[in-house]
């Protein structure tokens, strides 16, 4: 089993959400696993506009699992 993850250097907006939008499509789990909801990220799925702050970017893809860990703030 393949593994991706998408770590930040900065401490702000580094457009990690974006990011994981794009590696998310076809990926079975999608996990978030420290961080708060100071910084939102903005997904665009199936024409619609959303702002996520702690749900990772996976959660509007059918076909994944959405794992909030216990790092999250």
């Amino acid at each position: 089993m393949a593994v991706t993850g998408l770590l930040g250097v900065q401490w702000g907006d580094e457009g990690k959400g974006k990011i994981i939008d794009y590696l998310s499509q076809g990926a079975d789990i999608v996990a978030r696993f420290q961080g708060g909801n100071n910084a939102g990220h903005t997904v665009e799925f199936d024409s619609k506009k959303f702002v996520l702050h702690l749900i990772p970017s996976g959660i509007l893809r059918d076909d994944s699992i959405c794992v909030i860990g216990n790092g999250v703030v």
